[in-house]
């Protein structure tokens, strides 16, 4: 990979180049500073991966991130934050900034050579799938591929608060796991019925009314300190600094109540009419042989019976109805 390291300390920056030297088939050029950086990210050679320092003089970390989220060719690029910055606040700027992953200094060499190696599939991956980004009728975009879109992939959401791709959530909870910083919850939502809309509409429809899914689930988070993404399969997975949402009954009827206000149509005119169950919520805790993919797999698992069981109450009633 051609890696961009950005960091006013020269120190830092002559040890990244003497490890990453070492550890994979990858080159590095370095920047001491935000506006040095954007400006080699605008010249024709394009960079597959950006390491970011947090504390940098005229632009931090997090406003250098969201700065080339805007560069032509960066929309996707994987940006790795390695600093020394370890409280909650930082980590949670940081990714809502549009970071996809977060290292502590002093960083292990091993550490970095792992991290690095995912870097390196997930750039390989969206290169070969011709991943791109494409404005939904909302406003907001949502990446395309070449290949046929699936109804259990997930794909990213870009331009609403709050919510991430599915990546940079995982990478998110298994920082806040290992950092035990334990004071927030994962709790995942389901569309119901989503095979049956997934074949009523065309892809990219389907791919609008899930981002439309999202604002009203941004829209009703609301002040809450949140990251949510979207996992696939009609379900979002989000975490809440927290013990969790106080009622979530009440949560979920607000959540449908602010789908059902943005009138959903497919491009053909027909109304989707949609509504989501809420799975139960686990707090982020460190445990032997648990990763975050668990943690985040079983809120999903969740959400999706919950979704289940609440159709077929509603199929049940309405024969209960029929046969009275």
């Amino acid at each position: 990979m051609r890696i961009l390291a950005v960091d006013d300390d020269p120190f830092i920056l002559e040890l990244l180049k003497e490890i990453i030297g070492h550890i994979g088939d990858h080159t590095l050029e370095t920047a001491e500073s935000g506006p040095e950086a954007l400006a080699m990210m605008r010249e024709a050679n394009r960079f597959d991966c950006v390491l970011l320092d947090f504390q940098m003089p005229v632009m931090n970390g997090v406003e250098v991130c969201r700065a080339l989220r805007t560069l032509d060719g960066y929309d996707q690029t994987p940006v790795v934050m390695l600093t020394a910055m370890s409280e909650k606040r930082y980590i949670d700027a940081a990714f809502l900034a549009g970071a996809t992953d977060y290292i502590n200094k002093p960083f292990e060499i091993s550490d970095l050579r792992v991290r690095l190696g995912v870097i390196g599939s997930l750039v390989d991956a969206r290169r070969d799938n011709g991943m791109t980004f494409s404005a939904t009728p909302s406003g907001h975009r949502t990446s395309t591929e070449n290949a046929p879109l699936a109804l259990h992939k997930p794909f990213e959401i870009r331009d609403i608060d709050g919510v991430v791709d599915v990546v940079a959530l995982e990478n998110y909870v298994s920082k806040l796991s290992r950092s035990r910083l334990f004071g927030s919850s994962v709790f995942a939502i389901s569309i119901r019925r989503i095979e049956q809309l997934f074949m009523q509409v065309t892809p990219f429809d389907f791919q609008c009314m899930i981002v439309d899914v999202a604002e009203a689930l941004s829209d009703t988070l609301g002040e809450r300190n949140f990251i949510a993404a979207y996992a696939g399969s009609g379900s979002f997975v989000c975490v809440v600094e927290g013990a969790k949402i106080y009622n979530y009954p009440e949560f979920t009827d607000s959540l449908n109540l602010a789908i059902q206000r943005l009138e959903m149509h497919s491009s053909d005119g027909t109304r989707l009419r949609l509504r989501v169950s809420t799975g139960q919520a686990s707090r982020i805790m460190w445990q032997s042989g648990t990763t975050a993919l668990d943690l985040l797999s079983h809120a999903v698992n969740s959400a999706e019976q919950e979704a289940v069981r609440a159709e077929k109450q509603l199929d049940d009633f309405w024969y209960a109805g029929a046969t009275a």
